[in-house]
This record gives structure tokens, C-alpha cells and sequence, in this order.
């Protein structure tokens, strides 16, 4: 009979290294070179790498032309000439007209009527603006006077001023934006040498995968690195290629790592844990030298990646390559939570796909901030820790974790970088100096910056702020965070639901001096099960809480320390701790989440969200969801404006739809 515990063993890595000696590794093995250079239609070019310099054919402008509208003259003509004393020339018949080449030239004494990107005539040095012109009435033949003197090459430009004949205007590895299509236009040029993109194959392994689009169920999850990684691809200059969502079979994932080595690298996600269920980095194993070459790096998170190559003889496609050759394939197992897989992504991937693509990789921009909280690490392991940004009012950043874990979606989406965590250290003290790097090329400030308790009318109320024109960021620090925030001038306002027993009062009790209350709503606070749960229906607050108290297998889902819920809980149960006493989530949502998918039978969340989440619900107290601002923020426009509309009569209906008590 089999051992029903040997399924459930975890192979150990074998040899756990750091992440340079990793890289290393893995570079040894590949080849590096770009991939070649192939022509493409100038109107298909931008975004690409440019594969060679480019070298003017051309003068631009070719030609000496015009800058305004006026007359073509020589420039010693018009010396001496002011309002009192006008020169007056003679008037050419011609017109120097953009596209056509002027027929005549300008002898001393004449003036060729010219206009804007017209070309300048033989014998004119400059021009004169119209308007400092003025017709003789009289005469045989036309003339001009001419009021203001100009010197030679007033408002002309000569050819070649711009770009000159054999000047390289464009470089190797240049990425084409408009900017540099604009000069290959200019120049005439309608084809373009740029470095072929390396063609990406993705994999998506796990049978617990839907794709998106498909109907959900129970224990199944959608997949979003798939999308996640073929952008991320796009964007370092890769063309992803989707071989699909591969169930744990070893067969079928054989058959599709073949596939995919048609390509010029393949991406695994998920399956690189030595779980029983893991077989992705075996089925690498077997594809044969070099090999994998790492598996599992002291990062954190990103343990468990799996770098290797493959020798494969022929071109990758064909027609791809001009000769067909041997090729070396990188493999890249990637792990199956999100913040996981983009982080190893950008640390092990994007400087691979930049060498074949022909790409130089612009260093991550970074800036310096301070951490308001003391972070903890595990020794022994590089942590990367995702972190908002915000600015106090002396422009200084402060940078908060996100904390949400290697398997949140989000959290990429919403950070603004990262701070490194040695791997020899175990925490870094609050208010200590940290280098942010960047995960885009700009921080976009906010105009509103709102920490605190997180609440669906506060997201409605920014939704409309930011229909309004005003960017705003919220962060989910709780209650008391969002205080200590606002009193350390970190944001403009905080989202608050505190609850003091001695005054029987919430929020106005714990305001500091230079703190503003912003009267809000009512939100209800009530203990959440699932419909039919006989433990909880038809009874009170207290009675219900007795009998999970009572139920060993009755398990509770918990709140965050410092948000206003936990401390409400922290006061029913009286000192005691349930079974699930300690899983904590951060939002009412994931409170609700939790109850309704089974994970657990109770919990404390607002009627908004369990009625959204069709949860059965007992009224545990009414409280009050305020906001304080900090006296010195007051009177900026993007705070007011958000004053505003928390007194809106229209956003004060939609809140008491959505459930919230408006006094």
C-alpha cells in the first residue's frame, strides 16, 4: 500500500545560492549574442531596437528655406533702415512658394516676395517679416519699404542646419519612439534595420487554472500570469508566444515544452516547488544539456526558480534564422504567485531577453526614502519588499510595505517600488534611510494622498475625486496608522473608525492638536456567516458568539492589528481565542471572502460589503467612518474638493445605496 505521507513530503532544493552566483550560472550556459537584425517597414518600426547606426543620406533641410512669411533680400540692403528712414527695394515678380525651386535670384537693391518653407533665392542672404514691409503706392513697378534692418540668415535656415549629409543621427540599440520615426521619415528612409525580437514561449502549469472568460469554480483559480507575463514581455522587447494552460500531467507538459522550444526562450509558470504535484523542473530535467544549471535562489520572495538551457539543432522557426545552427534555449521556471513570478522575472529574465533582443537595459531608477515602520526579514534569504510611496511636507518620501504577500495580483500594480532587505539581516528599524528602486521611470505624484481604514465608500468617493481630474493613492495602513500618518504629515487625509469606551464617542477622541475631523458615515459592524449555519442564524450577538466559543471546529477569521474592526473585536471576545484567532485579514472584503468560500465560519465585517458577498448577517454596532486632515492641508484644492463631495447630495445618495448611514 502506498504511504499516503510520501506525496505530502517536499524534496529539499538541493543547493540553495545567492543571486549573482545565480545569474552567473546561468549566463555561462547561454549564448548571449542578439539574435540578428532584420528589415522592417518604417510605419512597423516603432518600439523596436534599432541593429545598426544610422547615417544621414541627406540634408535636412536640403535646401536654404524660410522661417516666415516675408521678402527675400540681401541683408546689406536693409542696413540703416528704421521707422523714420524706411529702405525702400524693388519687387521681384516671382514668388519663392514651398516645393518649387525659384527661378530668378535677388541682385542688390531687390526683394522676392517668400513664404514660410519656401526656398531662399540665389543671391538672398535673409528675410524680412511682412509685417515690417509695407507697399509703395506709387511707381512703374512694385517696391517695398522696408522699416527694420536685418542682418544675413535672419529668419532663414540653411541646409544641413538641422541634420548634415553623413551625420549619424541614430545609434545601435536605440528603441524607436516617435521622436526617432519622425527623424527616419525625415531623412527618407522607409525601411529600417532592427533587431529581430526573441520569441518567448509561455507556459501556464496547474490543474487548478482557468483561463480567463471561462466560468468559475470551486478550488479553481484564474490565470493571470500568463497575461502578466506575455506584457512584461512586450514591453522589454520580446514577442510572447501562449503554448497554454498545462495540466499536471508529465505527458502532455513534455509535449508542450517541445513545442516550445521552437522558440528562442521558454517561461514556465508554476510547478518549480519538489511538491508531488510540482513537475515542471522535471520535466525541464529531462530535456536535455546543459540543463538546469539553478534551482532555488536565497530570494524572498522567489526561492524556488529554476534557471536552465537546452541544446537544440535548427533555426527556431523557419525563415526565422538565415542559417539553420545549433541553438541554446533558456529555460526559466518561474513560481506560480504573482509577485513571485515578476520579481524573478525582472531579475533573472529581462537581462537575458535585452542581450538577445539587442537591448540595453536602462538601469532601474531610484530614489531615497525612510521606512515609518520597522520591517521584519528571515535571515539567510534577499528580501524584496514592495513599498508605496509618500511624500511629507517637507518633500521627503516615506516608503510604505505593501505587505500582501508573494501570491497577491495587485500588489505590482499598485506599488511604486521596492526596497532590498539583505540576506544576513533580520529587520530594518522604522525610520530607517532605504533605497527605493523604481519600478517605472517617474513617480506621478498625487494630488490627494489618503492612508487609514479601508472602506468601499471611501473607494467610491475617490473614484469620483478622480473623475474630477485629481490623482489620487490610497494606502491601507488601519485606523491608528492612518493617525500616526497624518500627524508625521505623511498625508492629507486618513480614513478612521476608532471607538473610545470611556466617552462612549468615535474619532473625535483621538485627534492631536493640528488634526481637522471631516464627518463621514455610518458604517453597521456585524458578525458574518454563511446562510443556514444553525450555530449563528436567529441568534444575538453574544449568544453567537457562546457558541463558536463553544464549537471546537467553529474557526473565526480576524482582523489586522490597529484597524478599528480589530480593536471591536478585540472588546466582544473578551480575552479569548478562538480557532482562527490568529489569521488576519486586512479588509472587510477579505473577511468576507474568507466566510463565504469555507476557509471560515465567522467573522466581523461592514453590511455593505457581506451583502455583496451574500453573507448572512447579526448587528453588532453602528459606528462612525470619519476623516481626519491635518490643519496645515487643509485649504488645498484637491482636499477641498474632496470636502465637497463627501457633502454632495448626489454622492450622498449613491453611499446610502451602497449601504452607508448619511446623518
Amino acid at each position: 500500500m502506498a504511504d499516503p505521507i510520501a506525496g505530502l513530503v517536499q524534496e529539499q532544493f538541493l543547493e540553495v545560492i545567492d543571486r549573482d552566483e545565480a545569474e552567473r550560472r546561468f549566463h555561462a550556459v547561454l549564448d548571449l549574442q542578439p539574435l540578428g537584425v532584420e528589415e522592417v517597414p518604417l510605419v512597423e518600426a516603432h518600439g523596436r531596437v534599432l541593429g545598426q547606426d544610422i547615417a544621414a543620406p541627406v540634408d535636412v533641410p536640403a535646401f536654404d528655406r524660410s522661417n516666415v512669411d516675408g521678402f527675400a533680400v540681401l541683408a546689406r540692403d536693409t542696413y540703416g533702415a528704421t521707422e523714420q528712414r524706411p529702405v525702400v527695394l524693388d519687387v521681384l515678380p516671382e514668388t519663392a512658394l514651398p516645393g518649387r525651386v525659384p527661378a530668378q535670384s535677388v541682385a542688390p537693391g531687390w526683394a522676392m516676395p517668400i513664404a514660410t518653407g519656401g526656398m531662399m533665392p540665389r543671391g538672398a542672404d535673409a528675410v524680412v517679416l511682412i509685417e515690417d514691409t509695407e507697399p509703395v503706392a506709387s511707381g512703374e513697378r512694385p517696391r517695398i519699404v522696408v522699416r527694420r534692418a536685418v542682418t544675413p540668415g535672419a529668419n532663414v535656415t540653411f541646409a544641413g542646419t538641422d541634420i548634415g549629409r553623413g551625420e549619424t543621427v541614430l545609434r545601435r540599440g536605440d528603441i524607436l519612439s516617435a521622436r526617432e520615426t519622425a527623424v527616419l521619415a525625415a531623412l527618407g528612409l522607409d525601411r529600417v534595420p532592427v533587431f529581430i525580437r526573441p520569441r518567448v514561449a509561455i507556459l501556464s502549469t496547474g490543474d487548478e487554472l482557468l483561463a480567463p472568460g471561462q466560468p468559475w469554480r470551486q478550488g479553481m483559480i484564474y490565470d493571470s500570469n500568463a497575461t502578466m507575463l506575455m506584457d512584461a514581455v512586450r514591453e522589454w522587447g520580446g514577442q510572447p508566444e501562449f503554448f497554454g494552460i498545462v495540466p499536471d500531467a508529465v505527458e502532455a507538459l513534455r509535449h508542450r515544452l517541445r513545442l516550445g522550444l521552437q522558440c528562442d526562450m521558454v517561461l514556465l509558470s508554476g510547478g518549480t516547488s519538489k511538491g508531488a504535484g510540482d513537475l515542471a523542473y522535471r520535466a525541464v530535467a529531462e530535456l536535455g544539456p546543459p540543463g538546469i544549471v539553478v534551482h532555488g535562489v536565497a530570494l524572498k520572495p522567489g526561492k524556488p526558480v529554476c534557471l536552465a538551457a537546452v541544446a537544440v539543432h535548427g533555426s527556431s522557426a523557419p525563415g526565422y534564422h538565415s542559417q539553420p545552427r545549433q541553438r541554446i534555449v533558456p529555460v526559466v521556471v518561474l513560481p506560480g504567485f504573482p509577485t513571485s513570478a515578476l520579481f524573478t522575472f525582472y531579475e533573472f529574465v529581462v537581462p537575458v531577453l535585452c542581450r538577445l533582443g539587442g537591448r540595453r537595459r536602462v538601469p532601474a531608477a531610484q530614489i531615497q526614502a525612510r521606512l515609518p515602520m520597522r520591517v521584519h526579514s528571515e535571515r539567510g534569504r534577499t528580501e524584496y519588499v514592495l513599498v508605496g510611496l509618500v511624500r511629507d511636507e517637507a518633500g521627503d518620501y516615506a516608503a510604505y510595505p505593501m505587505g500582501k504577500g508573494s501570491g497577491s495580483v495587485t500588489t505590482f500594480s499598485r506599488a511604486d517600488g521596492f526596497i532590498t532587505i539583505p540576506r544576513q539581516q533580520e529587520y530594518l528599524e522604522a525610520g530607517t534611510p532605504v533605497t527605493v528602486r523604481l519600478l517605472g521611470r517617474d513617480i506621478v505624484p498625487a494630488d490627494l494622498v489618503v492612508m487609514g481604514s479601508h472602506c468601499l465608500g471611501l473607494d467610491y468617493l475617490l473614484s469620483c475625486l478622480q473623475q474630477q481630474g485629481w490623482q489620487c493613492k490610497s494606502l491601507a495602513v488601519g485606523s491608528l496608522g492612518g493617525l500616526l500618518a497624518v500627524e508625521r504629515g505623511e498625508c492629507d487625509l486618513a480614513g478612521i473608525h476608532l471607538y473610545d469606551p470611556h466617552s462612549g464617542q468615535y474619532n473625535r477622541p483621538f485627534l492631536k492638536e493640528g488634526m481637522v475631523l471631516v464627518p463621514g458615515y455610518g458604517r453597521l459592524q456585524g458578525i458574518v456567516y454563511r446562510p443556514g449555519d444553525q450555530r449563528f442564524a436567529g441568534k444575538t450577538v453574544h449568544e453567537a458568539i457562546a457558541a463558536a466559543l463553544q464549537d471546537p471546529d467553529c474557526i473565526m477569521v480576524n482582523r489586522n492589528r490597529g484597524s478599528g474592526t480589530r480593536m471591536l473585536i478585540d472588546d466582544l471576545l473578551r480575552g479569548e481565542k478562538p480557532r482562527g484567532h490568529s489569521i488576519e485579514a486586512r479588509s472587510h472584503h477579505a473577511v468576507a471572502a474568507a466566510v463565504a468560500g469555507g476557509r471560515a465560519d465567522w467573522g466581523v465585517c461592514i453590511a455593505p460589503v457581506a451583502r455583496a458577498a451574500g453573507l448572512a448577517f447579526i448587528p453588532l454596532q453602528e459606528e462612525r467612518y470619519d476623516f481626519v486632515v491635518r490643519a496645515s492641508r487643509w485649504h488645498r484644492p484637491p482636499v477641498q474638493a474632496f470636502c465637497q463631495l463627501v457633502h454632495d447630495s448626489e454622492v450622498q445618495r449613491v453611499l446610502r445605496e451602497l449601504g452607508f448611514a448619511i446623518a
